[in-house]
């Protein structure tokens, strides 16, 4: 029995350099950042105060005024990029529930996030310190779990297949497209979503990122002139930590006979995907980017492919000092000799890290570059760090033949997962 081929018929985002993929990619390939200053909170009391922030985002326009009321900012962030995601794969009917092409028993989805409803919780507990506990909202608990998103999208759209909200950090989005193409290949569903959302910027998150010394510098190294999109400068020799942000990404993935079946045309394959823990740290990763190693390895082995097929990788990049160091170690160790015709990148350097998201952005970010042959910069970048030695795009987009690319995700607690798809050919 043939395997079944799994391939990406649709995509949506919510992110800070745009809202929808049209928007966000003319960023991306522009080198627009969008770090800016923070204006959803009181910044003021805080050392960094700049932020990935979603701008100009109305929730009213994709979903029921009294449901955005009683959902928190990452669910809007989900249902918004699951509605673009599913017009872009023509699966969305003019009710706007999945339309009849797709059997909705069988499509499903893993749809992650790393935090959840963090603000719905602080507002929940505000409410209990100030009005007392029989002013919460009865919303407040379904509403800011995990899996509130996940749910809500299965909602909105009718979708009631195979539905999980994996968790594991700022590995989730890498988690959340692998585990969403498995579900496929051993036919438990015919079509799934793989996604991450997350809304993190709230003054306790920032409060802890801060506490950690984790949050980046925003400065230009050159002048010391205060330059908010400078914060995130990944593999630069002055990166000092990386930059919090939010959005949602969605990718629709289907088994290919189902999408031939049903006219839909395929943007890219996913082929490959690797997990792992590095059961070292916490907080820092392993050394020498061992279990990001592993992730890579199984990836590869998963894929069927050698490492000297890849031909781009979008980093984890966080632009934090041991991260960028250790994940060159591993890109080396995993590619050898290969290494150096790789096209490496950091799309953190203009959307920040959305954490849960962050995955799940970057494989639409290869999905779109397997698409059009243009791989986003690494922007910010100005000076070399003599112990990082690939090609990490500098500054400006690049045209390049491109067929397979490896995503790169890690996360808190030592997780890892790496994602690669191929560019679709019949």
């Amino acid at each position: 029995m043939n395997a079944r081929r799994v391939v990406v018929t649709g995509l949506g985002i919510v992110s800070p350099v745009g809202i929808g993929s049209e928007a966000t990619w003319d960023a991306l390939v522009s080198g627009r950042s969008g770090i800016a200053d923070i204006t959803l909170f009181d910044a003021e009391p805080f050392e960094v105060r700049v932020a990935g922030e979603v701008k100009d985002f109305d929730a009213t326009r994709y979903m029921d005024g009294k449901d955005v009321r009683r959902h928190d900012r990452n669910t809007h962030f989900a249902v918004a990029a699951t509605g673009e995601a599913l017009r872009d794969a023509g699966m969305l009917g003019e009710d706007g529930l999945v339309n009849g092409e797709v059997d909705p028993d069988r499509f499903g989805m893993v749809f992650g996030t790393g935090i959840g409803g963090i603000g719905m919780m602080l507002d929940g507990y505000r409410t209990l310190l100030e009005r007392g506990p029989r002013r919460v909202s009865p919303f407040m608990l379904p509403h800011m779990l995990p899996d509130s998103a996940s749910g809500q999208v299965a909602i909105e759209y009718g979708i009631r297949g195979p539905n999980m909200a994996v968790v594991s950090a700022c590995a989730t989005g890498g988690h959340a497209i692998g585990e969403a193409m498995e579900a496929i290949v051993r036919g438990q569903a015919d079509v799934m979503l793989g996604a991450g959302t997350e809304a993190p910027l709230v003054p306790l998150a920032f409060a802890g990122f801060g506490q950690m010394r984790a949050l980046g510098t925003p400065q230009d190294p050159d002048t010391g002139e205060y330059s908010a999109p400078m914060a995130s400068r990944p593999f630069d020799a002055t990166r000092d930590g990386f930059v919090v942000s939010e959005g949602s990404a969605v990718l629709v993935l289907e088994e290919l006979s189902h999408a031939l079946a049903r006219g839909a045309r395929p943007v890219a394959e996913v082929i490959g995907y690797g997990s792992s823990a590095d059961a070292f740290d916490m907080a820092a990763p392993a050394e020498s980017g061992e279990g990001n190693q592993r992730a890579m390895r199984a990836a590869l082995a998963r894929a069927g492919i050698g490492p000297e097929a890849v031909d781009y990788i979008n980093a984890h990049g966080t632009s934090t000092p041991l991260n960028d160091r250790f994940e060159t170690m591993a890109i080396r160790a995993v590619f050898g000799e290969h290494a150096d015709r790789l096209a490496v990148s950091s799309t953190k350097s203009m959307t920040g890290h959305a954490m849960g998201a962050a995955g799940a952005i970057e494989a639409y970010v290869c999905a779109k570059v397997l698409a059009t042959g243009c791989i986003p910069p690494t922007i910010n970048y100005r000076h070399p760090d003599p112990e990082l030695t690939l090609d990490y795009v500098p500054n400006e987009a690049r045209s390049a033949e491109v067929r397979v690319a490896l995503s790169n995700s890690m996360g808190l607690g030592g997780h890892n997962s790496s994602v690669i798809l191929r560019r679709y050919e019949d």
